[in-house]
């Protein structure tokens, strides 16, 4: 027992090691059907584990509809849900595909995607854009033409400079912003800022058209939710080098599909394990209650995976007016995501606890021992299609996962 024991924590050292060593760089923002490996034509990618369309919550049904009327697939909403009914456009998650994708997630073909690269190890991640609209479940024509500005101007405005410029560091950004009182979930205002500071000199140095210019410079600037894609993005680029450890225990993902919630564990392989998803404890916009809330949903949750988010939230107390709580609670929930990881980080500090390193590398057998499940910031949509965001909050992965993942984990390597 005590050699198998070592073994884990020694491939446990592994996994947060590479984490750590992880050094995230913008290197593109391109059409995701071109960067984004086995994205075919007619096929869109999706949030969370793999689901079928009679299970897929409302609002991710109608993000994939808004998905497939963006790419002109379908000249209606009730030819688009046909089509996504009977097969013919196919919908595969995104981390089947070095992907991930906030709320419903939907990445389609000309969707331009961040590309983020781990220059450490070589691998790339993509995330495609935030908004509030779309990616909710909103299919509207106005919801689309935020989709079709972003690949008509401001990507290819941002793509211009960001090339000319050779790339963009994304760790030293994340640092700061932590320092700053973000989290990079929910709050990624101060990020989002410093990234739009370092993209607008290289714009008008790379020539872009005055019009086009200034329209980009006036999303980038007023976007506070910006950066979210690029951490998420960081943040699957970081965590996948540490998959395929075996004997390791550290969860590598953790995604949403607003009907399950999965995990991914690195020593076991590709495999999901999943439970229900949860509702969220959060606050509404006007018009809106509990009632009208789906389930909790979204890759974004690659980010407290990574270490941020509700795992910093002790740092981050302004976000705490978008999704509720006091002060005391968010210290609280820090130094209780610091029982259940296996380190701290060497990048990412917390000026709250004397700048010592944020929590890393949630470890499952911790989470089943200590009954501490990773706290997690995250936006909520309407149980129905058709709707924006209506609110945000927080919630509690559930322990059924994680037990799932220990319970397969003991048979696989002679662990009771």
């Amino acid at each position: 027992m005590n050699d198998i024991k070592q073994k884990i924590d020694m491939a446990n050292a592994e996994a947060v090691k590479r984490i750590n060593e992880a050094d995230p760089v913008l290197v593109d923002i391109a059409p995701a059907g071109e960067v984004i490996p086995g994205l075919k034509d007619r096929m869109v990618l999706h949030s969370g584990p793999p689901v079928t369309w009679p299970n897929m919550c409302g609002a991710q049904r109608g993000a994939m509809i808004g998905a497939v009327l963006f790419e002109n697939w379908a000249g209606s909403v009730d030819e688009a849900s046909r089509l996504l009914e009977n097969g013919i456009i196919r919908f595969e998650p995104n981390h089947h595909h070095q992907a991930v994708g906030p709320m419903a997630g939907t990445i389609s073909p000309s969707m331009p995607v961040w590309v983020v690269e781990n220059r450490t190890f070589g691998n790339r991640a993509f995330c495609r854009q935030v908004e509030g609209r779309q990616q909710f479940g909103d299919y509207s024509d106005s919801a689309l033409e935020g989709l079709r500005q972003w690949r008509d101007i401001w990507a290819l405005s941002l793509r211009k400079g960001l090339l000319g410029m050779g790339g963009l560091e994304l760790r030293p950004i994340i640092a700061k912003a932590l320092t700053m009182g973000d989290e990079l979930h929910n709050r990624p205002v101060a990020a989002s800022s410093l990234f739009a500071n370092g993209l607008v000199g290289p714009m008008l140095e790379a020539g872009v058209e005055k019009g086009h210019l200034l329209s980009t410079i006036n999303y980038i600037t007023k976007h506070e939710l910006l950066f979210l894609g690029l951490s998420m993005a960081a943040g699957k680029a970081s965590v996948d080098p540490a998959a395929g450890i075996e004997y390791s225990a550290v969860v590598i993902a953790m995604a949403r599909n607003g009907t399950e919630f999965g995990i991914r564990v690195s020593g076991l392989g590709e495999e999901w394990f999943t439970a229900s998803s949860p509702r969220i404890n959060g606050l509404y916009f006007p018009g809106y209650t509990e009632k009208d809330a789906g389930a909790d949903m979204g890759d974004s949750a690659i980010t407290e995976t990574a270490g941020w988010g509700g795992l910093v939230l002790a740092g981050a107390t302004g976000i705490l007016s978008l999704v509720g709580g006091t002060p005391e609670e968010a210290l609280a929930y820090s130094k209780e995501m610091r029982q259940i990881t296996v380190t701290m980080s060497s990048s990412y500090r917390m000026p709250v606890f004397g700048f010592q390193g944020a929590p890393l590398g949630i470890d499952m057998r911790k989470v089943v021992q200590t009954g501490i499940t990773p706290i997690i910031d995250t936006a909520i949509a309407h149980r129905n299609p058709g709707y924006s965001i209506i609110g945000a909050g927080l919630v509690r992965a559930p322990m059924e996962c994680f037990k799932k993942a220990l319970l397969r984990f003991g048979q696989k390597y002679g662990v009771k």
